[in-house]
């Protein structure tokens, strides 16, 4: 699998593209992206590209949002 580096103007802008994502797994797959990274991380989802590959959009859309609340935290 081919790694592939996207960079953004923001974070805001990363989280809208990582949100668009995570939508496209929900609606295919038929669960939240939280429903899904909690039984991922227990081991009841495969290990397939998809997989993967939204368990990784799951933990950066994290990574994000708690980058963004860290400097709204420094500004309030």
């Amino acid at each position: 699998m081919k790694k592939e580096k996207i960079e953004y103007g923001s974070p805001v802008d990363a989280l809208v593209a990582v949100t668009k994502r995570l939508s496209i797994y929900e609606n295919r797959y038929g669960m939240t992206s939280e429903d899904f990274f909690d039984r991922y991380e227990k081991g009841q989802k495969e290990d397939s590209a998809d997989f993967v590959q939204w368990a990784n959009d799951y933990r950066h859309y994290v990574a994000i949002r708690f980058e963004i609340e860290e400097h709204l935290r420094h500004v309030a």
